[in-house]
């Protein structure tokens, strides 16, 4: 265990400013406050956060950050409280511990909740000081060193998952690499031993079998960039087991089919000579196409730099090489721990407001559940990244896979929300476009467009997710509404006679509901009967003969102008309903009025009373329908029925050969039309055409569907 003499000496090294009595005072307190509590491995508890303390001088954090380590499980596992840790080691201190802090204490149902409260108060704490971070991820390191001597294998594999979802990749974000491989592998260990077992064991035996190989490789680029001039200092070493093994599953080879186990890296004295040092390690050696990357002039979001090359050496061995500075190399190692001047009282302006982490704090507002809450956390975090440009030349970073849509969201949430189209590279290309490395793109808006639900269906990132669920949660909220007040108004109807100005309010006492949107919206989603709102409106409507016929729910139909399909309602897949068509709506429990096709098949088997009667607002348009058109076995008939549908301006969603014989083929065709007159059309000019024979709008069983 690290002593208390040793943890002062060490800040006092790179820091002889610092406080030592109130270190000192700090110790005392933490050592008494976790008094005889132990660790899984047996050792005083004490120990753990004296070890977090060191991690973090190795990286030469201020006093206030190793203070903060040395006291960051008070407040958790004692009756310590922040009041008491802010009047003895100021307020800056308190908050930090505040931040580190789990929620050890809230009521949660579910592992998930509880990493999730955990994560939204830590992301918020990280970003009002990002020391928060800092102390966290040296305490996760720790744990992780002895993760082993847990004995619950099902724990080991849940803190083991959670460190290499969430807490690797924030390292990463930040550049702390060491950090981050370290978590890896140790994670890797648990959550995949026997491939851990068995790449150790390979490494093991490339060590035994090492004649100095890496030796003379070092010296051998060391001397040729010593004759060009160039002072480097190189160094040599194998690639770590968790990196070995997902280059293995990604390129789905064997470990004896990789070529790249060793990686070289090479620290100059300055930009400029990590240039030339790359320059002349291309004269020497040939370059693996593909292999080059220049993070110098385009660094990661996390401020990283280098060049990436690979070459293949004298010794028939392809070998990985990084060159950089020696500022970038310190950047490399810790990244935003580098920066840190541990003399500041304040944070670093250029990590107080850290772009992903505004990020981060903005998906923590807009996700509704603990599960939304680490999905789009994990999503913001992973870190194959593409760079794409704004038409200004500003740099955006995204996700592989990534979307003008979330190219969009990544610059500002307004111009996500009012996205209706993108350009890439000058060329107009559909929202759903994956963006390439080095792309231009230019977003299209629109102050009347909002997000649309059929995006969530192909953009990757977690701000994009976060803020199109937050608006259809609320879309879906007013849509509910809307229609909840219109099947209120037609109960009314029913009623024998009118109601008083009270009515509704001692409604909603009888019915244990806050409010009249809490009616309105159990009406919507068929939470509460009809019947149960009118005994509720007016007592006695229970007593009344049941057999003795009640007036329709809607003598009326109600339009659905306004709201949303998959929000408020949805639109029946076995009948697929357009404007025009005579639509009745059926009521569901819990769920979204679903739209039908007065002739349904399917609405012979509900019950009447589920339906309400609805129509199409007059500038309703835009739907899909599934048509059946049997054509004759001859060149160029499918080619007749597509100019048809291009002709009248009509898109093909999908178009499936169902049946074919020597006379005649069965396409199953979905169609994007404007409204039931252009359907009509549609199939008066397919009918009339030649070369087919037969062409009919289709409805399936509900079970089809």
């Amino acid at each position: 265990m690290l002593r208390q003499y040793e943890l002062v000496d060490r800040v006092l090294s790179y820091d002889p400013n610092a406080d030592e009595a109130l270190i000192n005072r700090a110790y005392v307190f933490a050592m008494k406050a976790h008094g005889n509590q132990k660790r899984a491995s047996g050792d005083p508890y004490f120990s753990h956060p004296l070890e977090v303390a060191g991690i973090l001088t190795d990286i030469h954090m201020d006093a206030e950050t190793i203070i903060t380590a040395i006291l960051h499980d008070t407040v958790e596992d004692t009756g310590t409280t922040s009041e008491e840790l802010a009047k003895l080691f100021g307020s800056a201190v308190a908050r930090l511990v505040d931040g580190v802090t789990k929620l050890s204490r809230i009521e949660a149902q579910s592992v998930t909740e509880r990493a999730a409260e955990n994560l939204r108060k830590f992301l918020l704490a990280m970003s009002d000081d990002i020391r928060v971070l800092l102390v966290k991820l040296a305490d996760r390191l720790h744990n992780m060193r002895t993760l082993h001597f847990i004995k619950k294998e099902e724990k080991r594999r849940r803190i083991a998952r959670e460190t290499m979802d969430i807490y690797a990749p924030l390292a990463e974000r930040i550049g702390m690499y060491e950090f981050m491989r370290e978590m890896q592998t140790l994670s890797f260990q648990f959550l995949e031993p026997e491939a851990y077992a068995s790449i150790t064991k390979r490494l093991e035996q490339l060590n035994k079998g090492d004649t100095g190989q890496i030796k003379r490789i070092i010296n051998g680029i060391e001397e040729l960039l010593e004759k060009a001039g160039i002072k480097a200092k190189v160094s040599g070493r194998q690639k770590h087991p968790y990196s070995i093994w997902k280059k293995l599953e990604e390129r789905h080879i064997s470990f004896d089919q990789l070529s790249d186990v060793m990686a070289f890296r090479v620290i100059v004295d300055n930009t400029e000579d990590c240039y030339r040092a790359l320059g002349i390690l291309h004269g020497k050696w040939p370059m693996v196409p593909g292999r080059f990357k220049d993070y110098i002039s385009t660094p990661r979001r996390n401020g990283y730099s280098s060049l990436h090359t690979a070459v293949i050496h004298n010794e028939n061995l392809r070998i990985e090489i990084q060159i950089r500075s020696q500022a970038m190399h310190e950047q490399a190692e810790y990244g935003l721990a580098a920066h840190w001047a541990y003399k500041q009282k304040t944070v670093p302006d250029k990590f107080q407001q850290s772009g992903w982490i505004r990020d981060l704090v903005e998906i923590l507002d807009n996700a509704e559940s603990p599960e939304e809450l680490l999905e789009h956390t994990k999503m913001a975090m992973y870190k194959d990244r593409i760079f794409a440009f704004t038409p200004t030349g500003e740099l955006i970073q995204l996700p592989l896979g990534a979307t003008p849509v979330d190219f969009a969201y990544a610059v500002h949430t307004d111009l996500g929300d009012q996205t209706v189209g993108a350009k890439v590279n000058g060329r107009v290309v559909p929202l759903g476009t994956r963006v390439e490395n080095g792309d231009q793109v230019e977003i299209l808006r629109s102050a009347a467009q909002t997000p649309q639900i059929s995006w969530l269906n192909f953009i990757t990132t977690g701000k994009a997710r976060a803020a199109i669920r937050r608006f259809v949660r609320h879309k879906e909220r007013s849509d509910t509404l809307t229609l909840g007040k219109q099947l209120y108004e037609a109960i009314i109807k029913r009623l024998p006679a009118p109601l008083s100005e009270n009515a509704l309010e001692a409604a909603l006492l009888r019915l244990n509901l806050k409010e009249a949107d809490d009616l309105f919206e159990a009406i919507a989603l068929r939470n509460i009967t009809d019947d149960a709102v009118m005994e509720a409106l007016m007592p006695g409507m229970a007593l009344q003969d049941a057999t003795a016929p009640l007036p329709p729910l809607v003598n009326h139909a109600i339009s659905i102008e306004g709201l949303t399909p998959g929000a408020a309602y949805d639109l029946a897949e076995c009948c697929h309903p357009v404007p025009g068509d005579r639509i009745v709506g059926l009521r569901r429990p819990h769920a979204a009025i679903e739209v039908h096709v007065i002739d349904c098949p399917h609405l012979a088997e509900t019950n009447p009373e589920d339906w309400v009667d609805l129509r199409w607002n007059d500038k309703a348009e835009g739907a899909t329908v599934r048509l059946k058109v049997i054509v004759k076995n001859q060149a160029g008939a499918l080619g007749v029925v597509a100019t048809i549908f291009g002709a009248h301006k009509a898109n093909i969603i999908n178009l499936v050969l169902a049946d074919r014989d020597e006379n005649f083929h069965v396409f199953n065709v979905t169609l994007e039309v404007r409204d039931l007159q252009h359907l009509m059309r549609i199939l008066a000019a397919l009918r009339a055409a030649g070369g087919v024979v037969q062409a009919e709008r289709e409805q399936l069983p509900y079970d089809q569907a």
